[in-house]
């Protein structure tokens, strides 16, 4: 017997389960079929939620920027100093790309097309708050003195996410996303050096 949900609480479900599901396989090719199945419904019940499969993939990026920038905004707030934020922000990313591992290959997957779509439309708009985010803690470690104070914060920035997704990378490589938590610290300190930190 099936139990029924609310609205939102069923599309978050099959959210969930697309991401899962982009654990294992690339996410062109799941079907809605499977969705369903994952979660124990027919296929006409997630079309009831979701007019496409695009439209899960939107839902599910839409997802992962809500949860995402929160869990790095609450990263940030508790920490003491703008630099003590981006360390914390940092192993943020790493501990929720390793509980969700399906998220970078979604991610990954919709930055490989030519086409502009919904989907990517939100992955930008998920880069372009963090990026922001990354800025504003950079722009406070200079005002504050505990990096060089020529420092170009874009560079930063884009090393900031670099880093990340080189981690991801060779985690995807070796099927194993938790070792990304082995190297985050190192690749971090290598990070820090790099903008001239004040002793």
């Amino acid at each position: 017997m099936q139990i029924r949900l609310r609205t939102e609480e069923r599309q978050a479900e099959i959210v969930a389960a697309a991401l899962r599901l982009a654990r294992e396989a690339n996410p062109a090719l799941i079907t809605t079929t499977e969705i369903a199945s994952a979660i124990g419904v027919t296929q006409g019940a997630v079309f009831k939620h979701f007019p496409t499969k695009d439209a899960i993939w939107v839902a599910a990026v839409q997802w992962v920027r809500g949860a995402l920038m929160q869990n790095l905004r609450a990263a940030a707030t508790e920490a003491r100093t703008p630099l003590d934020a981006l360390s914390a922000m940092f192993r943020a990313h790493v501990d929720f790309v390793v509980s969700h591992p399906g998220v970078p290959r979604l991610i990954l997957h919709e930055l490989q097309q030519p086409a502009d779509s919904a989907t990517k439309q939100e992955v930008r708009a998920l880069m372009q708050a963090y990026r922001k985010l990354l800025l504003d803690n950079l722009e406070q470690a200079v005002s504050q003195g505990q990096v060089i104070a020529d420092l170009d914060r874009e560079a930063a920035a884009t090393t900031f996410v670099g880093l990340i997704q080189g981690l991801v990378m060779q985690a995807m490589l070796a099927g194993r996303p938790a070792a990304m938590r082995s190297q985050a610290e190192r690749v971090f300190i290598l990070f820090r050096r790099s903008l001239g930190e004040a002793s």
